[in-house]
């Protein structure tokens, strides 16, 4: 079951998580250094919503993120 937007298809993204040592210059160091990167994944928070079709009389259950049910381009059941 994949994490897709049906809407707008919006879906898992990586990236990195960047480790640092040290002390900030601000703080009177000599500055943060980075000493690993680990690959991490950023996840949509995916509703299951029962959404009303373009009709207005039929009822399909989608899975759809939480910035599209706020933006209203979905309308729920």
């Amino acid at each position: 079951m994949a994490r897709v937007c049906d809407t707008c298809g919006k879906r898992t993204e990586v990236g990195n998580a960047i480790s640092r040592r040290g002390i900030t210059k601000k703080k009177g160091g000599i500055g943060l250094r980075i000493t690993s990167r680990t690959r991490r994944k950023f996840k949509p928070n995916i509703q299951k919503v029962r959404v009303r079709t373009n009709d207005g009389k039929t009822v399909k259950r989608m899975k759809v993120c939480t910035r599209c049910i706020k933006a209203g381009k979905v309308q729920k059941a």
